[in-house]
C-alpha cells in the first residue's frame, strides 16, 4: 500500500496550504459569519479561479475527475483555516450526485457549478427519520407533485436548484426543483459553527418531466456515494482542527507564564497536549485508510468511514476541549480560533450521523 501522496497531490496540498494561511483570514471569516452573508462571494470565485470546483467531478463533465484522496486533502486544510465557504453542500454533495447519474442536463448544471455562478443543495434529511435516508416522508404522486419537507439542508437559501430525496410510484426517488419554484418555501438558520443552513418546505411542486435525476436501487446508490464522501470529506476536516488545537495550544502555553515559567513546562500540562497529539494521530491514520478505501472503490469504505467518523466524534472533541482549557478564558472569547474549532467539532460529530450511529453501522 502507497501511503505517499503523488507530486500532484503535493502540489495541491501546497497551493490549499498557502491559500489557508496567507489568503483566509480569520477575523474576516468572522465579520461574514456574523454579517447577513453567508459566505464571501470574492472567496467563492477564487475557488472557481483556482480550479477547485472542478476537483471531484469527471474529465467528461468538464472536471480534473480527482477522488476521495485530493478531497481529503482539500477539506483538511479547510478545517485548519475553518472555512465556512459551502463547498460540500454544492460540489461534494449535490455535485457528485449529478456527475455520477445519466441526468440529462447534468452538463449544464455542473459547468454553472465549476464556474462559481450557481449553488446547488441536497435536501435528504427529515426531521421524522433521522438517520434512515431511504425511507422519506416526502411524496411524489402519481401526478408528478411534490409535497413534504425537509431538515439541514445546507446552503438552501443561497441555492438556485435543491436535489431532493423523495418517495414516488417508481419507489425512491431523486428529483431536481429550483429553489424559486411555486409551493418552495425555504426558511434560514445557522448552524452552531456558523455555517448557513435552511428548511426547505414543497407544497404542491409541480415537477416538469425533467426533474427526475434517478430512481429505484440508482438513486438510492447515488445518495449513500455522496452521503459517504461528504462523511470523509468532514472527517478530514475535524483532522485538520485537530492539527491546529494542538499546535496552536502549545504555542499559546509557551508564551503564557506562571511562577516565572512558560505554563508549557509543566508535566501535567505536556501530558494533556500528548494526549491531543495521540488522539489527532490516530484520527489521521484512520483517514488515510478510509480515503484509500473510498477512491478505490472498495464495497467496505463505508465501514472504514464509519470507522472513522466515529473515532472523530470522540477524539475531535476530547481535543478542542483540552484546548479550550489549556487557553483559559480566553478559549471561548470569539477573539481566537480555539473556541471556534469545538463549535465546528460539535456540528461535524452531529452531521451525517454522530459516533452511536456510526459505531452501529460499523458492526452491521
Amino acid at each position: 500500500m502507497n501511503l505517499n501522496f503523488s507530486e500532484e497531490q503535493l502540489m495541491l496540498k501546497e497551493q490549499i496550504q498557502k491559500f489557508c494561511e496567507s489568503d483566509y483570514d480569520f477575523y474576516k471569516r468572522e465579520d461574514v459569519v456574523k454579517s447577513e452573508k453567508d459566505f464571501d462571494e470574492n472567496v467563492w470565485n477564487l475557488f472557481a479561479e483556482q480550479g477547485w470546483l472542478s476537483m471531484p467531478f469527471s474529465e467528461e463533465s468538464g472536471g480534473f475527475g480527482f477522488g476521495a484522496i485530493e478531497l481529503s486533502i482539500l477539506f483538511e486544510e479547510f478545517g485548519k483555516a475553518l472555512v465556512i465557504e459551502p463547498y460540500l453542500s454544492t460540489v461534494v454533495l449535490s455535485g457528485t450526485i449529478l456527475d455520477k447519474s445519466s441526468y440529462s442536463n447534468k452538463l449544464d448544471i455542473i459547468e454553472s457549478i465549476c464556474s462559481g455562478a450557481m449553488h446547488v443543495s441536497l435536501a435528504y434529511a427529515e426531521s421524522s427519520n433521522k438517520y434512515d435516508y431511504l425511507n422519506p416522508v416526502t411524496n411524489i404522486n402519481s401526478e408528478n407533485v411534490l409535497n413534504g419537507t425537509k431538515a439541514l439542508v445546507l446552503n438552501g437559501a443561497n441555492a438556485s436548484k435543491i436535489i431532493v430525496s423523495a418517495t414516488s410510484d417508481s419507489g425512491f426517488t431523486l428529483a431536481i426543483v429550483d429553489s424559486n419554484h411555486d409551493g418552495v418555501s425555504i426558511t434560514s438558520f445557522p448552524t452552531v459553527d456558523g455555517q448557513s443552513c435552511a428548511e426547505v418546505s414543497f407544497e404542491n411542486v409541480v415537477l416538469g418531466e425533467d426533474s427526475i435525476i434517478a430512481q429505484g436501487d440508482e438513486a438510492k446508490e447515488l445518495l449513500l456515494d455522496a452521503i459517504n464522501l461528504a462523511t470523509l470529506c468532514i472527517s478530514a476536516e475535524a483532522v485538520g482542527c485537530m492539527t491546529s488545537c494542538y499546535l496552536k495550544t502549545v504555542e499559546y502555553t509557551k508564551g503564557r507564564e506562571q511562577f516565572d515559567q512558560p505554563i508549557s513546562n509543566f508535566q501535567v500540562l505536556q501530558h494533556r497536549m500528548v494526549d491531543m497529539f495521540i488522539e489527532s494521530e490516530l484520527c489521521k491514520s484512520l483517514l488515510i485508510k478510509a480515503m484509500l478505501e473510498v477512491d478505490s472503490g472498495s464495497d467496505d469504505s463505508n465501514k472504514h468511514v464509519s470507522a472513522l467518523k466515529a473515532q472523530i466524534g470522540k477524539s475531535g472533541k476530547f481535543s478542542a476541549q483540552q484546548a479550550v482549557q489549556l487557553h483559559g478564558g480566553m478559549g471561548v472569547s470569539d477573539e481566537l480560533m480555539i473556541g471556534h474549532y469545538l463549535k465546528k467539532m460539535l456540528t461535524i460529530d452531529a452531521l451525517f450521523g454522530n459516533s452511536d450511529h456510526h459505531i452501529k453501522n460499523f458492526n452491521n
